[in-house]
């Protein structure tokens, strides 16, 4: 499988503060890729980091291109983290998905309008368009900012905990269309607190400050990894099965289905 993202060395930080430390690993191409860690671990930050907003303190970050082509990405932030009493409809912020493609002073066009559209129509939100962002609930909310993901032109769809203390319809919505991405070849990046979610994504990196492991869950996610960035205290073995707590993790009231991811060779 060809990389779509390459880390060297890399390291990560802010105002003289190391989020990650130099850490080296690649990220597949059409894979839908998990980064899970205690809270503080860097997840936000490489997040930031491939979404061109954070520049390495040192080694390199690399989004490869596509053939000659660079790889466009689009970001969408937990709806917890943007201001939601803007005075904005759920269709303009929509459409701001839109704007970095057109120049200043850029109408949107007819192509513009139907990208708006139909990624409102998979996050089942066109009866909210006329609404404003304050009368919403938290999980409509999300559902919006990943609409206004979909809208943009992309080949790598960054993620940040997007169902993280969801509604379970809104959560699973977003589950879905996390899969559908996957299935049209898109490279998918998404940060997560959930052991459950992390284990049926294609590739999981391990994160605690540093790449701990980074590969197939299976091999990533053992008990030794698991303690090496949870420490022990963190890390619960009953049998099996494996209990993360992290004190600063909210999760959903009720759980909704992590769908297996399934090969694009598969014909089912």
């Amino acid at each position: 499988m060809s990389t779509a993202i390459r880390g060297a060395n890399v390291e990560l930080g802010y105002n003289g503060h190391v989020a990650l430390a130099a850490s080296s690993f690649e990220i597949p191409d059409g894979a839908i890729t998990a980064l899970i860690g205690p809270n503080g671990s860097g997840k936000s930050t490489l997040l930031n980091a491939m979404a061109g907003l954070l520049q390495p303190r040192s080694g390199s970050l690399q989004i490869e291109p596509i053939g000659s082509e660079p790889r466009r990405v689009a970001y969408v932030l937990q709806s917890t983290k943007v201001n939601d009493t803007l005075p904005v409809t759920v269709a303009e912020v929509v459409a701001m998905g839109r704007y970095a493609g057109k120049g200043p002073f850029r109408q949107l066009d007819s192509d513009d309008k139907r990208a708006v559209s139909d990624a409102m129509d998979r996050m089942s939100i066109k009866d909210l368009a006329r609404r404003h962002l304050t009368e919403l609930s938290g999980g409509q909310r999300q559902r919006v900012f990943v609409a206004q993901g979909l809208a943009q032109d992309h080949d790598v769809l960054l993620l940040d905990e997007p169902v993280t203390g969801l509604d379970l319809p809104s959560a699973q919505a977003i589950d879905d269309v996390i899969h559908d991405e996957h299935a049209r070849g898109c490279t998918v990046i998404l940060t997560t607190h959930d052991l459950a979610e992390a284990r049926v994504a294609d590739h999981v990196l391990l994160l605690s400050r540093r790449v701990v492991a980074s590969g197939l869950p299976d091999d990533v996610l053992t008990a030794d990894h698991l303690a090496a960035a949870y420490g022990a205290n963190l890390l619960h073995l009953d049998g099996e099965k494996l209990f993360l707590d992290d004190p600063h993790h909210n999760p959903a009231g009720s759980r909704h289905e992590h769908r297996e991811p399934r090969s694009s060779a598969d014909p089912s």
